[in-house]
């Protein structure tokens, strides 16, 4: 059971702190732990989870309260390169990061 959130708008660096709280809790731990943290990065997460449940119960008879995390990881996207005016005619360079946020459930 896995479900991937692909070029989700937020650096890889800030997910990987919330991805670090839920990995190896049971699905409805995790689930009040990324309510309750005040980081952006845990609506993305929360909802890759609610996906991976939902992939579960569709694919097979699987028992939801035995689920928990067994593998989270976020690895990096493609970069938008932007640019913004700077002094005396330069260009500074704005890099935004996305991520794509990978969830794997089994029962326990």
């Amino acid at each position: 059971m896995q479900a991937v959130a692909k070029y989700i708008r937020i650096s890889p660096f800030k997910a990987m702190g919330v991805c670090d709280l839920v990995r190896g809790k049971r699905v409805s731990e995790a689930m009040d732990i990324l309510n309750h943290v005040p980081r952006r990065a845990a609506i993305y997460v929360s909802k890759a989870i609610k996906s991976a449940v939902a992939n579960a119960l569709k694919n097979g008879s699987v028992d939801v309260t035995n689920l928990y995390v067994s593998h989270i990881s976020v690895d990096q996207g493609p970069v938008l390169k932007r640019w913004r005016a700077r002094s005396r005619g330069r260009v500074g360079r704005v890099t935004r990061k996305t991520s794509h946020i990978t969830v794997e459930l089994k029962e326990k």
